[in-house]
């Protein structure tokens, strides 16, 4: 059976807007691909330790050379990259949190992004240091927003540290075929809001019931 993770990282529960659209991609996604097993990973809401100097440690050696601190140090760490390992695809829902993403995302972040497990370091090469070591998966980063504008072109572009720097992440994994969808407006303007509603909950629906030929 193949596997749909999906990544929560708002630190709401119900009033979540990020949350309903990864509730419906994943309704969307099974209605076309009965095959999938759904895997949900919690962000938000339950607390992802911060990287620290055993884990660092701990991660620069050799998994025999680890003593039984930092081998325990890492055991987050391993499995939150085997479920990733695991994923055929990989949906993150999550808010824009000060132009960029909340800070519970970055540290599950910095414990996926690890040498030798999800990227491999080219010290040799510094122009292109990095080699992903993830492929063949499709990530679908579905983004809410307070505000309009934050898209390539538009007024507010220049502070969006949101879609650029998750893409980057991912890419630097070897994750390159990523969709990203954004509703817009939540904490403005209403109309925006309910206009740009409409049209991702259709374009989710759209994306997900897509054969999308994931392997």
């Amino acid at each position: 059976m193949k596997n749909l993770l999906i990544i929560n990282a708002s630190p709401r529960g119900e009033r979540s807007v990020t949350r309903k659209l990864t509730s419906l991609f994943a309704t969307k996604w099974i209605e076309t691909h009965p095959d999938y097993a759904i895997h949900h990973r919690e962000v938000g809401q339950d607390a992802i330790p911060h990287v620290s100097e055993l884990w660092i440690a701990a991660a620069a050696k050799p998994a025999r050379l680890r003593t039984e601190e930092e081998a325990n140090e890492l055991k987050l760490s391993d499995l939150l990259i085997a479920e990733i390992k695991a994923a055929n695809v990989i949906v993150l829902g999550t808010p824009m949190f000060n132009w960029s993403i909340p800070s519970a995302l970055k540290a599950y972040l910095d414990q996926v992004i690890r040498a030798n497990e999800t990227v491999k370091m080219r010290p040799d090469d510094p122009q292109n240091p990095y080699r992903g070591l993830l492929k063949d998966k499709k990530v679908y980063m579905l983004f809410s927003r307070g505000n309009a504008g934050y898209e390539k072109g538009e007024y507010f572009s220049h502070m969006n540290f949101q879609a650029g720097y998750l893409k980057t992440v991912f890419n630097i994994m070897g994750l390159t075929d990523i969709q990203e969808i954004a509703l817009n407006g939540s904490a403005f303007d209403k109309r925006i809001y309910e206009q740009s509603a409409k049209a991702v909950d259709k374009k989710i629906a759209e994306m997900a019931s897509i054969d999308n030929n994931v392997t």
